[in-house]
């Protein structure tokens, strides 16, 4: 049996989670929290450390993408799948490059639900459709005629990569933040990406701009 834990804090969905997914043969419940701080209190009172984490990434307190590196070093074996309401790019590969080992929206049905979750025990990566359009694009090869980037857009992209905000990126290079949103489209465009989250992936990948 595969012990499960669950971090979620509507009510109603936890509960529906709960009782579905612990009345399942393949799965040994051994914990429900409403938040990540929640949830590492109880850490030493179980009688089993969870194999399986299944989290909310809007939570009260930590957010569950927080939550995987502060459950990690307590649970190195375990793996952490996230679920959320949002499919957006943005959340996926900050939740992807904290660690969680796959991406479900709420909305799956909860026989699809307990098959993704197997599918951890087996080895593998669950994802939404919706999500894994993401990723797929990610890794796919960028056409050959694609843009290169002047040099003011590579300094606006080096700027995301240092985790500066837009105001920051403006007073570093001096420019208005109106003049940073209008490169920064430029390089949505011609880097075909959706957002900050995807120029940081490609940067922790060493993929060339």
């Amino acid at each position: 049996m595969l012990r499960l834990a669950l971090i979620e804090d509507t009510p109603a969905i936890r509960q529906a989670f709960t009782e579905y997914l612990s009345a399942q043969p393949e799965f040994e419940f051994v914990a429900e929290a409403g938040s990540v701080e929640e949830f590492l209190a109880m850490l030493p009172h179980l009688p089993a450390a969870p194999q399986l984490i299944l989290s909310d990434i809007e939570l009260p307190g930590k957010s569950g993408i927080e939550g995987i590196g502060l459950i990690r070093p307590k649970l190195p074996k375990a793996e952490v799948v996230m679920i959320s309401v949002y499919s957006d790019a943005e959340r996926v590969f900050q939740a992807l490059c904290a660690g969680a080992v796959g991406y479900l929206i709420k909305n799956t049905p909860l026989p699809t639900l307990k098959e993704s979750l197997l599918q951890v025990a087996a080895g593998g990566s669950p994802m939404s459709p919706s999500v894994a359009r993401h990723v797929i694009r990610y890794f796919q090869p960028r056409p050959q005629a694609e843009e290169k980037l002047t040099p003011r857009e590579q300094q606006i992209v080096q700027g995301i990569e240092d985790g500066l905000s837009y105001k920051l990126i403006a007073a570093r290079l001096h420019i208005s933040i109106d003049t940073v949103r209008n490169h920064i489209r430029q390089v949505y465009q011609k880097l075909q990406v959706n957002s900050k989250a995807e120029i940081m992936a490609r940067a922790r990948r060493r993929w060339p701009l």
